[in-house]
C-alpha cells in the first residue's frame, strides 16, 4: 500500500503533467492513494488538481485534493503525512513527471520489512540551451550519475518513514529524508522521471544559493546526519575530465558555482521560472 503525497505550489502549469504520468502508471501490485496538497496558491492549482477527480476514481484509486492558506513545503508535506492511509509513502514535486514503470519499481522495494528508502533514474530536463549545459554537467556528477540522490521524488517504507515525525521548517526536504538512511538502505530502482532544472543564468544562481543554503542548514541543524553522507569527491584529475568531456557544460556549471559564492544565500524559496 502507498500513499503519494504531492505538495503543489502555484503550480497550475505543470500539475496536470505530473497527474496524467500518475494515472499512466502500470499495475503497482498495492493499492495506491495520491493526495495533492495546494498551499498558499493563488492561482488555478487546486482547481486543476479537482479536476482529476474523476479520472482518479475510475482507477481505483482514493484521490485527495487538500488546500492550505499558507505556503511552505514543509507545512505541506506534513498535512499530505497526516491525511495518509498507507504507512509507504512517495513524496513528489509537481513539477515530476514519472515514468509507467516507477510505482510499480518502487513498492518492489519499500516491500519488506526494513528500512527503505528510494528513488529512480532522474532525467535534467531544461528549456534554454544555458541551463541544458548546467544540467547536462549536473548529470554527470558522481552524486546524480552513481547515487541516489532523490531529487524531486523520493519513496519511504512504514520503517523507514518512522526514523522521523513531521518535516521541520527546513529548506531541503530530499536532503533530510535521505540523510536518515545509510547508503545501503537507499535504492535506484530502474525507472526514470524528468525533473525540471531552473531556466536562465540568474534562476539557476537563485535555485543553486537556495540548494547549498539547505544543505548547509541541515549540517548545522542535524550534525549526527552527517553520518549517511556518501557525496564522493571528484578531486583534481576528475574535474578536469569533466572539463575535457563538456567543456561548455563545465563552464556554465562553474560559472554558476562561482557566482553562488559571490553572494548571499536568499531567505525566500524560488524555483527560479
Amino acid at each position: 500500500m502507498i500513499s503519494v503525497i504531492l505538495p503543489a505550489h502555484q503550480e497550475e502549469r505543470l500539475l496536470g503533467t505530473a497527474l496524467q504520468a500518475l494515472l499512466a502508471s502500470s499495475p503497482v501490485g498495492a493499492q495506491v492513494e495520491v493526495i495533492v496538497v495546494a498551499n498558499g496558491c493563488t492561482d488555478a492549482t487546486a482547481d486543476v488538481a479537482r479536476g482529476f477527480s474523476g479520472a482518479f476514481a475510475a482507477t481505483g484509486w482514493p484521490y485527495t485534493v487538500l488546500e492550505l492558506a499558507e505556503g511552505g513545503k514543509p507545512g505541506a508535506l506534513n498535512a499530505g503525512d497526516a491525511a495518509a492511509r498507507f504507512a509507504s509513502r512517495v513524496y513528489l514535486d509537481a513539477d515530476v513527471t514519472v515514468a509507467p514503470d516507477m510505482l510499480a519499481a518502487l513498492w518492489r522495494v519499500l516491500d519488506q520489512d526494513a528500512p527503505a528508502y528510494a528513488s529512480g533514474r532522474v532525467r535534467i530536463t531544461a528549456r534554454c540551451a544555458t541551463s541544458r549545459r548546467y544540467a547536462r554537467l549536473w548529470q554527470c556528477l558522481p552524486f546524480m550519475a552513481r547515487g541516489v540522490p532523490g531529487c524531486g521524488l523520493f519513496a519511504v517504507n512504514a520503517a523507514g518513514r518512522a526514523r522521523w515525525g513531521d518535516f521541520p521548517p527546513i529548506i531541503s526536504d530530499d536532503t533530510y529524508a535521505r540523510l536518515h538512511f545509510a547508503p545501503g538502505e537507499r535504492h535506484l530502482v530502474d525507472a526514470g522521471y524528468d525533473w525540471p532544472v531552473a531556466e536562465g543564468f540568474g534562476a539557476l544562481v537563485k535555485v543553486r544559493r537556495r540548494q547549498d543554503a539547505g544543505v548547509a542548514e541541515i549540517a548545522a541543524k542535524y550534525p549526527d546526519l552527517r553520518a549517511n553522507v556518501d557525496t564522493p569527491r571528484l578531486g583534481v584529475s576528475g574535474i578536469a575530465r569533466l572539463a575535457l568531456r563538456d567543456p561548455m557544460g563545465f563552464v556554465t556549471y562553474a560559472s554558476v558555482a562561482l557566482a553562488v559564492k559571490a553572494l548571499p544565500a536568499p531567505k525566500t524559496w524560488s524555483r527560479g521560472r
